[in-house]
């Protein structure tokens, strides 16, 4: 689904949230007005709230672990191919837990279910980068060099972080462990030699 399609449907949600919220509110007032009774008022608000549910559950669609995606020959997204590396607007973004980073909305969801699932098994996964806009490329091609030629940064403009799909995580041992018997039923690969801490989002297709 391409992003105005979820935006389309985000708005659909709201929508029918204000109207149910509505219908609410003055079927509250009425029942209040008549009778008073506290009952009525409990069955009603439970009514709304399997209405609700109904409706956001319709309405989302799939979750994004089950959703597919039509990629390019490079194995990128379409509706990323769009927006040109680096250039990923804001509301195409996902937050990672509490921190300031950010992914393609899909990668984020997809990591955000895996650290949680982590911390279950008693593994802790940190976060130290994430999606970088063109001149941070540019920035850290600078910095540390290209890998080609050595270095640690991609060539600007082809960086998997640039499309908000891959993710430097804060590993120890235990946790680099976990994620190399886990991290697939969740998307994400390690496909950088050298560099134990990267990971890439590989959505369905």
């Amino acid at each position: 689904m391409g992003i105005e399609g979820v935006n389309q449907r985000i708005a659909n949600i709201q929508s029918r949230i204000i109207s149910m919220q509505t219908q609410q509110a003055t079927a509250t007032q009425t029942r209040t007005a008549t009778s008073g009774s506290s009952a009525s008022t409990a069955a009603s608000g439970a009514n709304f709230a399997s209405q609700l549910q109904s409706a956001m559950t319709s309405a989302a669609g799939p979750a994004a672990a089950d959703k597919t995606y039509k990629l390019n020959s490079k194995g990128v997204p379409e509706d990323l191919v769009a927006y040109g590396n680096g250039k990923i607007p804001e509301e195409a973004l996902g937050r990672v837990g509490n921190t300031n980073h950010k992914l393609w909305a899909p990668a984020a969801e997809n990591l955000n279910r895996m650290i949680d699932d982590a911390k279950r098994d008693g593994v802790k996964i940190g976060i130290t980068d994430s999606y970088r806009p063109y001149t941070e490329q540019v920035d850290l091609a600078r910095r540390k060099g290209l890998y080609s030629q050595g270095g640690l940064a991609a060539k600007p403009g082809t960086s998997e972080h640039g499309w908000g799909m891959a993710t430097d995580l804060d590993l120890n041992a235990k946790a680099l462990t976990w994620m190399r018997q886990n991290a697939k039923e969740y998307g994400f690969v390690e496909n950088v030699p050298r560099e134990s801490w990267h990971w890439a989002f590989r959505p369905k297709t």
